[in-house]
Parts: C-alpha cells; sequence; structure tokens
C-alpha cells in the first residue's frame, strides 16, 4: 500500500502521452488530488479497452523492464479530456475525442504487486474504464546443458533443434568441454560441426556458451598438469580422468586449466566463456577463487543434491554423498549469492568475487516432468515476486536422447507464464547476466 506522501511524489512523476494527441496543460494543484471516479456495475471495458499488458516487468542491472503502461482506449463520444488514476492516485488530464487512442504512462517506481487503472471523461464522476495490472520482479528461467562427452550425435542436436521450435523464446547456457577439442578420437570435421552448431544458437538466440569441465586427461595433459585417476566420483579409479573431482585439482592447478580452456575457446570462435559448471558439481572454495582469478563472473556448481537420489548408495561410487555433504544447505528455493571466502554455503562478508547461481532444478536426467514443474512451482505462486527470482533446470547432450520428454513436457508447461506472451514474469535467461541482476557487493 502506498503511503499518501508517496502516492503524491509518485503523481508528480507519472507523465502520460496520448499518442494520437497531446496532453492539457498540467492541472492546477489543487487537482492533483482529484478523488477517484466511481465504477458503475455495469461496465464494460470491452467496449472501451482494444489492447491492454497485464504484466509488467520491473527493471534491473540486466532487463530494462516496462516503464511504460501502454493502453489503446476508445473514450465516450464527446469527451474533450480524459482524466487518469492509478492506484486511485491522480495521474493527469489529457485530450480526448472521438476514435481510438493510445495512451502511454510512466510507471518506473511502482512497487511489486496488481495495480488499478480508472479512466474518466473530464469532469465526470463515473469511470469509463476499469483495468488491472501486475508490476512484478522477473522470474528467470536458466536452461543449461552440460557436455560431458567430447561428442553430441546428430539425433541429440536434432531433439535440441526441436526445442527451439517448440519454444522461440528459449535461450540457453551451453556448458561445452574443452575436450572436445582435444579428444583424439573427434575428427577435425566434426569438431568444426559442433562449433557450428552452438555458435548458430548463439547469434541466433541469444544463447550462452560458458564452460563444464571434468578432468579427462587427454585435456588436462594439453597443459603442464599432472592428470589424475583419483579421488573419483564414480570409480575407484579412472584413468580417463572423466569421473575424477575438479576440486582434487589445487587453486593454481585449476587456474592452469581454465586458462587452456579459455585459450581453445577462442582459438575455436567459441568466445571467451564467462560461466562455468563443474563436472559432478564438484567445486570447493579454492575452484570458485580459482574462477573469479581467471575472469568467469557466474558458477551454477551449487547442486540440489537430493533430486539426484539415483546414486544414493551406488557401489564404489559417492557423487551423491559428496554433493550432499558439500551442497548441503542447496534445495529447489536456493537463490543466486556470493560465497563467503570462508563458506561456500554462505554469504557473509568478505565475498568472493563470483556468483553462485545454484543448479536449484537440478537435471532433467534425475527428474520426471511433474518433478520439473513442481520445483518450478515452488518458487512463484502466481502473483507478483517481491525480489528477482531464479530457477536453473537443463539437461546432459548425451543422455538427452532418452530424457527429453521431462525436458519438454517441463518447458511446455513453463512457457505458458513466458512474460513475452503477457502470461506472466518468466524471461528466459542466460548463466552469466545473473551476475548484472545480482551485482557484486
Amino acid at each position: 500500500m502506498h503511503t499518501r506522501r508517496h502516492m503524491a511524489a509518485l503523481a508528480a512523476a507519472l507523465t502520460l502521452l496520448l499518442l494520437s494527441g497531446c496532453p492539457t496543460e498540467d492541472p492546477p494543484d489543487e487537482e492533483l488530488d482529484l478523488p477517484a471516479p466511481s465504477v458503475p456495475d455495469d461496465l464494460d471495458n470491452d467496449q472501451t479497452v482494444e489492447s491492454f499488458r497485464s504484466w509488467y516487468l520491473i527493471a534491473n542491472g540486466h532487463t530494462p523492464g516496462h516503464g511504460t503502461l501502454e493502453l489503446q482506449v476508445t473514450p465516450p463520444s464527446g469527451t474533450e479530456a480524459v482524466d487518469v488514476w492509478i492506484d486511485e492516485l491522480y495521474s493527469g488530464r489529457f485530450e480526448g475525442g472521438d476514435g481510438s487512442q493510445a495512451i502511454a504512462a510512466d510507471i518506473v517506481g511502482l512497487t511489486p504487486g496488481e495495480h488499478e487503472v480508472l479512466l474518466a471523461a473530464s469532469g465526470a464522476t463515473e469511470a469509463f474504464a476499469q483495468l488491472t495490472f501486475i508490476s512484478t520482479h522477473p522470474y528467470y528461467v536458466l536452461v543449461t546443458n552440460d557436455w560431458d562427452d567430447a561428442d553430441n550425435t546428430d539425433g541429440v542436436l536434432n531433439l535440441q533443434d526441436q526445442l527451439y521450435e517448440d519454444h522461440p523464446e528459449l535461450k540457453q547456457t551451453h556448458f561445452v568441454g574443452p575436450y572436445t577439442f582435444t579428444d583424439p578420437a573427434m575428427t577435425e570435421q566434426r569438431k568444426g560441426e559442433l562449433v557450428d552448431w552452438v555458435t548458430a544458437k548463439r547469434d541466433e538466440h541469444g544463447d550462452e556458451i560458458g564452460l563444464h569441465i571434468h578432468p579427462y586427461c587427454n585435456f588436462v595433459e594439453t597443459t603442464s598438469v599432472e592428470c589424475r585417476w583419483e579421488p573419483s566420483f564414480a570409480d575407484t579409479e579412472d584413468s580417463t580422468g572423466y569421473t575424477v573431482e575438479l576440486c582434487s585439482y589445487t587453486l593454481e592447478e585449476t587456474e592452469t586449466l581454465l586458462e587452456r580452456a579459455v585459450e581453445i575457446f577462442e582459438e575455436r570462435g567459441l568466445g571467451t566463456p564467462t560461466s562455468f559448471r563443474a563436472g559432478g558439481w564438484t567445486t570447493q572454495l579454492h575452484t570458485l577463487e580459482a574462477l573469479a582469478n581467471t575472469g568467469f563472473v557466474a558458477d551454477t556448481s551449487a547442486n540440489n543434491w537430493a533430486r539426484i537420489e539415483e546414486w544414493e548408495g551406488a557401489t564404489d561410487a559417492n557423487l551423491y554423498e559428496w554433493n550432499a555433504e558439500n551442497w548441503a544447505t542447496i534445495d529447489e528455493y536456493s537463490q543466486p549469492y556470493y560465497p563467503s571466502v570462508d563458506d561456500i554455503l554462505d554469504d557473509t562478508p568478505p565475498n568472493l568475487a563470483i556468483l553462485e547461481v545454484p543448479d536449484n532444478g537440478c537435471l532433467c536426467d534425475y527428474l520426471s516432468g511433474q518433478e520439473i514443474m513442481d520445483m518450478f512451482d515452488a518458487n512463484w505462486g502466481g502473483g507478483a515476486l517481491e525480489q528477482p527470482t531464479v530457477y536453473v533446470t537443463g539437461y546432459h547432450p548425451s543422455s538427452y536422447g532418452s530424457n527429453h520428454f521431462q525436458m519438454e513436457n517441463g518447458l511446455a508447461y513453463i512457457s505458458e507464464y513466458l512474460n513475452a506472451r503477457d502470461a506472466g514474469p518468466v524471461v528466459y535467461e542466460t548463466v552469466s547476466a545473473m551476475a548484472y541482476v545480482w551485482p557484486a557487493p
């Protein structure tokens, strides 16, 4: 609820424009408190309002938001001027006239929630239109995919292409592995085809190309770092390096691996990655420090570990147990934060210079379509959001062929609330973009 003082200040700031005409001169000061008109029981907006948006986003450091309330109206015949109120606050008098008119009102500064608009002919005590709209912070949905293997089959690429056909507003963050370009089994032709595919998604859809590292020896050995075979989260010993915990590498070693990966990306035309996820989510504080030191702005390794229960008690594997211990407080409600230099799960200053964006929706490999929907619902109750909110979900391309139905069903539900369709607060975005929504403290 606005205080009277706040409402008066907002009144002075609200400027309404008739796109088909010009506003009258500003009303005298004594008219700033012109009482709102009554609303007749038989008022029919369908006769006077031709177009009107219902969901308006509040701007932040990344999303411009909607600073203007727009409506197309037809005032009653003979109307010389139109008076406008927002939340019963008189907002100005504007030239009327017969025919359709487009009105735009500055709504920067409105608080989250439902707001009422009343329109009346000048001097009238009854409104000819009554409308409501919702002002809300964005609900960001981040769809990610982890390139665990060097190659992604054409069949899997085609399935991903279908996602974009079904969801034209979709953006993804592709966590590409540098081992795509160091695996001796990969031909130069195939490497080029994968580069072409992912860069096309970046250029055509605004996708992000981030970095994913499983410390495969064929990649690690292109640096001065000695490849480890243990500790492994899925094998007692792994001579490929694939399942070795990334955090077993020291700060300096991790920086070397990151620098080499960036070099590979730039050589291949993938750009400079600024977002990251560790293989097996095996990130610790020194891994985050290495990321910050090498120019990364966001990590999304904090895992909603309870959702990978399929790994619990697995023979010769501790992926579930490692995540349960290291990401103990992370669940579907977890939101972005800057980790403390002393505790990866805490945001008490001093903080590391990298945003942690929890993987609060995990990956569809471990989920049903209903679970994806339920976790989406857990972070939004259907109305205005009091602050920007993030939901992260995704998949592994290597197993997407058998799991794509979960992702398709989940996104079909989520897309019902897209702001681009004036259906809710949902915006598809990338991981690195969140560092602008949540700037460093």
